[in-house]
């Protein structure tokens, strides 16, 4: 125990070593999502690391702006860091939105040991190239089907549905694969829109669906697992520019360790969601035929290896074991 206290007090850097920094992170989950929570321990982790010297302001459920306005932000230097969206991302790096090809993982962890290698490191290149630090990977979950109208057993059950889908050029191709109209509905306004029937349902993993209350006004709940999405943890590399090397060093292994957490919550927030909704007499939950929606979007795969980037779109396929 003793060494475990003395390795955990050398990471934390002398109280009056620099000049007090405050820094704002940006995101868009609303309060009790494993990304607001991990958030928080992102700050906590900070002031301790950084002895006080760095101070992490936090606004969540997009008080800044939606995702794409917030990677704005980051870009100009007057937002130092957003736990981001993969769809709005990828409007920076497209390489980024291959990670969501159908089907491609089935468990979270297989993504982030693939993140861990050469892919992780060629997007990361990416970011960098366009004024973005990446600091880690964090979960938004293998994503379901939700909607007011019926169960999705088949891809049939999906035409005539209009389903929100982010700002993300995979999910619209995976939904028009699948015969869905497809509308970009901003997450804060999703629930409403979902209200007074602008769209039919949309997609998201069960921990969003929860804590947005999504299930409310979309009581069907369609297990599709259709794709798994990255949360990208990014810092402006303006913001990188106010803190030293040992600064940054330390907002590194916090996101790491907030990550950590993170990715926890959403693995536990899949398997206990999934129970108390099958026991809610308020919604209908159901397991599709998985091998038909996969079968039905398996020309995505194609359409993106012709992109300009389709060498990297087959060796992330590949890295992933398809």
């Amino acid at each position: 125990m003793a060494g475990l206290l003395c390795l955990a007090a050398a990471t934390v850097l002398p109280a009056g070593a620099w000049a007090q920094t405050v820094l704002t992170l940006g995101h868009g989950a609303a309060p009790g999502n494993p990304r607001s929570v991990a958030a928080e321990k992102f700050a906590e982790l900070v002031a301790e690391k950084t002895g006080g010297t760095v101070t992490i302001r936090i606004a969540g459920a997009e008080q800044l702006g939606n995702d794409v306005a917030m990677l704005t932000s980051l870009r100009t230097g007057s937002l130092d860091f957003t736990i981001n969206s993969q769809g709005a991302a990828s409007g920076l790096v497209p390489e980024l939105a291959a990670l969501g090809l159908p089907f491609l993982f089935d468990d979270p962890a297989d993504a982030f040991d693939v993140l861990k290698g050469p892919v992780g490191e060629e997007l990361s290149a990416r970011f960098d190239a366009v004024g973005i630090v990446t600091l880690d990977w964090w979960d938004n979950g293998i994503r379901h089907i939700t909607n007011a109208k019926r169960s999705i057993n088949q891809p049939d059950d999906l035409k005539g549905l209009k389903i929100r889908t982010p700002a993300d050029p995979m999910t619209v191709d995976i939904f028009r694969a699948l015969g869905a109209a497809t509308e970009q509905i901003s997450f804060s306004e999703l629930y409403v829109a979902l209200q007074q029937g602008v769209v039919d349902g949309q997609e998201n993993p069960l921990a969003n669906i929860a804590s947005s209350k999504l299930y409310e006004v979309n009581p069907f709940i369609s297990l599709s697992a259709h794709k798994w999405e990255s949360t990208p943890f990014l810092m402006s590399k303006i913001a990188a520019g106010r803190v030293s090397a040992e600064q940054l060093k330390a907002l590194r292994e916090a996101a790491v360790e907030a990550g950590n957490l993170q990715r926890r919550m959403m693995g536990e927030a899949e398997q206990k969601l999934r129970a108390e909704f099958e026991k809610n007499s308020k919604v209908t939950v159901n397991e599709p035929d998985r091998e038909a929606l996969r079968a039905a979007t398996a020309p995505v795969y194609d359409a993106w290896k012709a992109k300009e980037f389709g060498t990297f779109v087959t060796s992330l396929v590949q890295a992933a074991g398809n």
